[in-house]
């Protein structure tokens, strides 16, 4: 009896009985009772009418009243019936929420709750399969184009240039604030540092785009130490500031920088890139013509596609292959504890440059690219905007998450977009609406339903970087500020 006890008491036997135990308890605890869901249409009613009185003061003096410039002065006419319109939404959207989701969620989180293990999937999981069909449809997306589009082709293509060049800025911050957790609020500079490295070393020595590349990443990445250097002791707030200021800091200088940066004329005649020595224009010596076949402006904009998209997986590609070496899992390390990294014997100085520095290196190839897809550049297109709507971008699809972010800058790029040819909406709310001039609006509503809706990101697991016996992903629950981004 003795022997048996005392088998069991070594720690080996208690650990598996530990693991047994917490086997068959995962979920909810045992024994407890499952609260009952209850639901208040008074309560909806009462909060959607709070909600519908909050858009009717917001929205009084800018869709119900309207001023316009007329030849005999101000004219100011009414719009009752929008207003009334988008009072009515609103009242509507809020009492169906309240019934769908609020109510119900709130319910849920008052019960008790244990953390669950979640085994991570097998090799063939949705999101690998996810990602592998949107891989094909990525590496076929201009041909696609042309068959089901053929007469706004260029302008699709065009756009879907832009939507790839904020995944790939969105992949770069993802490093800085996903992986590391130093917020960044300055990313933009690294963009405009690499646009105006590429652009200044093409004009003034004749090289061409692909060699100028690696050297716009590399001073891209050198401007990342340098500002790494002063922030090392920062941390949340303080670090977000000191961040935003060297954004500004960079901005006002290529502003003001005449003579080196052509201050706020930019820079003109911008070389664009070739294949192979081949350029995409007419005449001898072009595409078209070496290879025999009719000149077509879309050409270019397919090679441009092409070259952002491998810029793009290549950004992908190092940031995966990072976070399981060593340096990405300190990263990780730094982002949950600070103190706990330290007393690990982790060079947080180290980590926090490498961070700067591989963010910044890809920031800057997005910029070189940016300046030759332009073929013109000024320090117009490099303000704090660019660098809040990456910002968004990494937030929104998920802090940590790779293709969060393609979600996230398909939402927001493509769908600020999209929003230009909203007509239909027209028919709602009467001939004189026109939907461009708010859809700023209707993006920041978009903004506010995804962070509601899923306030970790819209994609919330992980797959965590070290694995021990087993790989678990890691639960919506878990992925919170300091839980395992």
């Amino acid at each position: 009896m003795s022997n048996l006890s005392s088998s069991s008491a070594s720690p080996e036997n208690a650990e598996i009985e530990a693991e047994r135990q917490r086997d068959a308890a995962r979920g909810e605890p045992p024994f407890t009772p499952e609260p009952e869901t209850t639901i208040s249409v008074a309560k909806a009613f009462r909060e959607a009418g709070i909600t519908a009185g909050i858009v009717a003061a917001l929205t009084l003096f800018f869709v119900a009243v309207r001023s316009d410039i007329a030849p005999g002065g101000l004219i100011i006419y009414a719009r009752w019936e929008l207003w009334f319109t988008l009072i009515a939404i609103a009242f509507a959207v809020r009492f169906v929420l309240s019934l769908a989701l609020f109510q119900r969620k709130g319910a849920s989180s008052s019960r008790s709750k244990t953390v669950k293990s979640v085994k991570a999937p097998g090799r063939f999981s949705a999101g690998r399969i996810l990602g592998i069909a949107m891989m094909l449809v990525a590496l076929t997306l201009p041909f696609l184009i042309r068959a089901l589009f053929p007469s706004s082709d260029r302008y699709l293509i065009d756009l879907s240039i832009l939507i790839l060049t904020y995944v790939m800025l969105g992949w770069g911050l993802n490093i800085v604030v996903g992986l590391a957790g130093l917020l960044d609020l300055g990313y933009v500079a690294f963009y405009a540092v690499g646009a105006y490295s590429f652009a200044l070393l093409a004009i003034n020595f004749e090289l061409g785009f692909w060699v100028c590349l690696p050297m716009a990443g590399l001073f891209a990445a050198a401007w990342g130490v340098i500002l790494g250097f002063p922030v090392l002791r920062l941390r949340g707030d303080y670090l977000a500031i000191v961040t935003l200021a060297f954004g500004e800091i960079i901005r006002v200088v290529l502003l003001n920088w005449s003579e080196f940066t052509g201050g706020p004329n930019g820079l003109l005649g911008i070389p664009r890139p070739t294949l192979f020595g081949l350029d995409f224009g007419r005449g001898e010596g072009s595409f078209s013509a070496y290879f025999n076949i009719p000149y077509d402006g879309i050409h270019r904009f397919i090679f441009l596609y092409y070259i952002i998209l491998a810029l793009a997986l290549l950004t992908n590609f190092v940031t995966i292959r990072m976070r399981r070496m060593p340096v990405g899992r300190a990263w990780e390390a730094l982002r949950e504890d600070e103190i706990a990294c330290r007393a690990l014997g982790i060079n947080t100085t180290n980590v926090k440059l490498t961070a700067f520095a591989t963010g910044a290196m890809f920031g800057g190839f997005a910029g070189s690219f940016f300046a030759t897809r332009q073929g013109f550049i000024s320090p117009e297109s490099f303000t704090f905007l660019e660098s809040a709507i990456i910002l968004a971008i990494v937030v929104l699809g998920g802090l940590g998450s790779q293709l969060g972010v393609v979600f996230a800058s398909l939402v927001m790029i493509g769908g600020i977009e999209l929003m230009r040819n909203l007509t239909f909406i027209q028919d709602i709310f009467g001939a004189e609406f026109d939907p461009s001039r708010y859809r700023m609006v209707f993006f920041g509503v978009a903004m506010v339903a995804i962070m509601v809706w899923k306030p970790r990101g819209l994609v919330s697991s992980r797959q965590p970087s070290a694995v021990y016996k087993e790989r678990k992903s890691i639960g919506a629950d878990m992925v919170a500020q300091g839980e395992g981004h």
